[in-house]
């Protein structure tokens, strides 16, 4: 698949609070003798080999400057190289060299950037050697910083988000800081399902849920491990999450579905792909309308306390230089999980047995656990921390759920190198894994038919249609079964088997594993299928809270002054996260973090 320039609503949201630099701009005039170094004025464009694909774009040049960088097409991956493409032609303009930092998490990515703006310099005629002297000359000594607010938020993903706009929503300053250079987190580049029982959509599609069931769902689906109260409170707080999120302009699908692992079609879909809807709809108008800051690469190190309260943090900005902040009332952790930090989950591990380099993740490269370790280091109780969620929905190149072609539970299956099913499609995530570790090569391929693309221009959840997978090699499409089972090298009589039993349990029949969501056969054509392996997706265990969203030190004590939500708590999902709850988790308790925050003293 080729995507046209960057995403305009990543971009656009970052630049309407001034916190990212354009990728046009006239370059830095250097205080160094610039006699050598001319240009043949004029665009050029080149490609270089990216992480997934050839990465093409154009810079654009007057006779003594590099004016405009251009991405025209690329293939990697969403959200996981954007800091590249956010960062490195801006750092390329501003210090008028091609000798510029990679991106941590995005190197391949930032390296094809640079090929490929070098190569077509090169067509321009100019003395690269001569050019890269200029990086030198146009060095700025950064200073020390220290900022004073009511709320500080560490992290804007999307529960960083929900309790900064919550906080000022309840009266205080504040001031959110994040690491990376770019805001969303893991929610920008998730599938953004959000679990909740809902009066209104659910009744009119006839489906029978209540706050109650998805309690007894979610605790019973974490094996019972997840702290009863946190539980209920999520649950009970779900759908007036929703409601909030649309209070501040967010929209959602009139539809509710399954989400893999969820077990109930209770998950409510944004109309914008990935997660740009809560950040290009609610989030972000908000934060600028009220001129909240947000501090982009600047790194939390370490939590200050004073007379056993938290009151700030020690952080490093993107130049090395020391940034303190302090908080009048709170602090809150925001941060995320641990699932790119490949040390630290198999430090943790406890159900899987290696999660080394060999297992990729669903996570952005952010998602290191700093602020599980921080909150550690000032005595907050850990739980859960060898609780970690793989998904059996990984690309098996880079780990990532970009590719992924269902749509729902209820329309597909999954198929092994031998051509059959081996696992009950609608179970617990944990479950689908351990059974895909069994298959040959870790390997299944999913098949859907054109119930799930009924044209090639439908897109999957993670914004790509399925003509352009199957464009990209990414996915297979067939006019028959027998012509897809020799796209996937699986044995025919096998997989048309497979099909037909899983029609005939669609018709009544008992299933074979025991599955029960169902909606349409697999029996109209075109019939797609795209490889999936196991991947880290989310990990469950983190710093202990209570119902206030308050972390809590190893006597059973409140820390005063630091709060916490999202991925960087544990407690509330137990063994398994259902899926869908992620995105609930992190609305409920970034509010609650939030409104007590801004009301501590």
């Amino acid at each position: 698949m080729k995507r046209k320039k960057l995403s305009t609503v990543i971009i656009s949201a970052l630049m309407t609070l001034t916190i990212a630099t354009s990728l046009v701009g006239c370059g830095e005039k250097s205080t160094a003798d610039d006699s050598a170094i001319t240009f043949k004025a004029g665009t050029y464009e080149a490609t270089a080999k990216g992480h997934n694909a050839d990465l093409k774009l154009s810079v654009t040049v007057d006779e003594t400057s590099i004016k405009e960088i251009n991405i025209l097409e690329h293939n990697e991956s969403p959200g996981i190289s954007d800091p590249a493409f956010d960062k490195v032609p801006s750092e390329i303009i501003d210090t008028q060299s091609v000798n510029v930092d990679t991106i941590s998490g995005a190197t391949v990515s930032s390296m094809a950037i640079i090929t490929a703006v070098t190569e077509a310099l090169k067509q321009s005629g100019v003395d690269i050697d001569a050019l890269n002297k200029r990086a030198e000359s146009n060095e700025v000594a950064v200073e020390d910083i220290e900022k004073t607010t009511d709320v500080l938020v560490i992290g804007a993903g999307g529960a960083g988000m929900a309790a900064a706009v919550t906080a000022h929503q309840n009266g205080a300053e504040v001031l959110i800081i994040e690491k990376m250079g770019k805001v969303g987190g893991n929610t920008m580049i998730s599938g953004t399902a959000y679990n909740a029982a809902d009066p209104i959509r659910q009744s009119a599609q006839g489906i029978e849920d209540s706050p109650e069931k998805h309690y007894e769902q979610t605790l019973s689906g974490g094996d019972n491990l997840g702290n009863p109260e946190l539980v209920k409170v999520l649950t009970d707080n779900a759908y007036s999450g929703i409601e909030w999120l649309e209070s501040l302009g967010m929209q959602f699908k009139d539809e509710v579905f399954t989400v893999l692992g969820g077990l109930w079609p209770r998950a409510h879909k944004p109309v914008l792909p990935l997660g740009t809807g809560y950040f290009e709809q609610a989030y972000m108008p908000y934060l600028e309308e009220n001129n909240v800051e947000v501090m982009l690469e600047t790194k939390a190190t370490e939590l200050i306390v004073e007379d056993g309260k938290v009151v700030g943090v020690m952080a490093e900005g993107s130049k090395g230089n020391k940034v303190t902040i302090k908080a009048n009332n709170g602090v809150i952790l925001a941060t995320g999980g641990f699932g790119a930090n490949v040390e630290m989950r198999q430090e943790y591990d406890g159900i899987w047995g290696t999660l080394d380099n060999s297992i990729g993740t669903t996570n952005h490269p952010g998602a290191t656990g700093d602020g599980v370790v921080m909150a550690e280091a000032i005595g907050a109780e850990l739980v859960g921390m060898d609780k970690i969620q793989l998904l059996p929905m990984g690309d098996p190149e880079t780990g990532s759920l970009t590719g992924n072609i269902e749509q729902g539970v209820e329309d597909r299956i999954f198929i092994n190198k031998e051509g059959n099913r081996f696992v009950d499609e609608g179970e617990r995530r944990d479950v689908m894994t351990k059974a895909l570790f069994e298959q040959t090569d870790d390997f299944m391929w999913i098949v859907v038919d054109q119930h799930s693309y009924p044209t090639g221009d439908t897109k999957n959840n993670f914004n790509e249609t399925i003509d352009e997978l199957v464009e990209a090699g990414r996915a297979y499409k067939a006019d028959t079964l027998e012509e897809l089972a020799e796209m996937m090298g699986v044995d025919k009589d096998n997989f048309i088997n497979a099909v037909n039993k899983f029609n005939e349990a669609v018709d009544g029949a008992e299933d074979e594993f025991g599955r029960t969501l169902f909606a349409n056969k697999i029996d109209t054509a075109p019939f797609y299928a795209a490889s999936r392996k196991p991947t880290v997706h989310h990990t469950m265990g983190g710093v202990k809270i209570n119902t206030n969203a308050e972390v809590v030190n190893t006597d059973g004590n409140v820390i005063s002054g630091l709060f916490a939500a999202g991925e960087v708590t544990g407690g509330i999902h137990g063994s398994n996260r259902l899926g869908g709850n992620a995105l609930a988790d992190i609305t409920v308790f970034g509010r609650i973090a939030g409104e007590n925050a801004a009301k501590a003293k």
